[in-house]
């Protein structure tokens, strides 16, 4: 039975898992290395539940007994009674693979490891821990706490019991599974990075501008957020590292990362979280850079 929960990475990804867990009854201990992030993390937390608090989704007796069900570690070694781990660190296979690496010497031989990777293959990463037959792939949506959808992957090695108590898991926490095979970017972002891709070759082609990419697609396709827009919410160096895991992964042309993609993210304009990207973010309102 899973009743304590590991998340590693205490960015948005990981301070959203620990909410949403948090919330539903279960302790939590998110680990980061940075302890100045954890605190970071555990405030914008706390400002999350008073935001639900004023829209009635949690009462306000709710509130500090979900805090305090919330615990922070700088070290592997916290995560040792923890029945699932989640590592929620940045897409990059070789972080994942040194993560698990460290994390595994400390766990208890029961223990559930899963990612929340979105594109990265869930049997390649699962062999480099000592279960793999324990480990799972948990593809939460982002922002956490507001959206439904978690994607459940099983590597080849994944067995019935991890994938029900994960299934489980996901029910408790008031999310919807959808199943995915273990194929680059699996569901969800095999379908969403293409078209981002298309819309910044949209854009390089001179096709169209920022603002008008994002009022065609908002306007004419119904998008809640314009493809551009949401290309700097979810970070380019993310949207890049997934279409080259499709690219390398399924050897198709039409996964090819677009240029200015690519420009954009040696540049550092990596989107929202710096300030920059195909918006400017430095002002009271996002400005297009194009």
């Amino acid at each position: 039975m899973i009743e304590k929960i590991g998340v590693i990475g205490a960015g948005q990804m990981g301070s959203g898992i620990a909410q949403v867990c948090a919330a539903a009854g279960l302790s939590v201990c998110l680990y980061d290395i940075n302890g100045e992030q954890l605190a970071k993390a555990v405030a914008g937390i706390s400002k999350n539940f008073d935001r639900q608090i004023a829209k009635g989704k949690m009462s306000e007796a709710e509130k500090d007994p979900a805090l305090s069900r919330i615990s922070t570690a700088s070290t592997m070694s916290a995560l040792g009674s923890c029945d699932l781990v989640i590592e929620a660190a940045t897409e990059s296979e070789e972080v994942k693979r040194a993560i698990f690496k460290q994390l595994v010497p400390n766990l208890k031989p029961e223990a559930l490891v899963a990612t929340n990777t979105s594109s990265i293959s869930i049997t390649r990463l699962a062999a480099s821990t000592d279960r793999p037959h324990k480990f799972i792939g948990m593809h939460f949506m982002n922002p956490v706490p507001v959206m439904q959808l978690v994607e459940l992957i099983r590597g080849i090695a994944t067995d019935d019991d991890t994938f029900q108590a994960i299934k489980a898991l996901v029910a408790k926490l008031g999310k919807t599974a959808a199943i995915a095979e273990d194929f680059p970017a699996f569901i969800v972002n095999r379908i969403l990075l293409p078209m981002i891709n298309e819309a910044v070759y949209t854009l390089y082609e001179g096709v169209g501008s920022v603002e008008a990419i994002d009022t065609a697609m908002k306007l004419g396709a119904n998008h809640p957020m314009g493809p551009l827009e949401l290309a700097d919410f979810i970070g380019l160096d993310t949207c890049l590292s997934i279409m080259q895991v499709l690219y390398e992964g399924l050897a198709d042309s039409k996964y090819r990362p677009c240029p200015l993609l690519v420009k954009y993210v040696e540049a550092g304009w990596l989107g929202r979280k710096v300030g920059r990207g195909f918006y400017d973010y430095s002002g009271p309102t996002p400005r297009p850079t194009r």
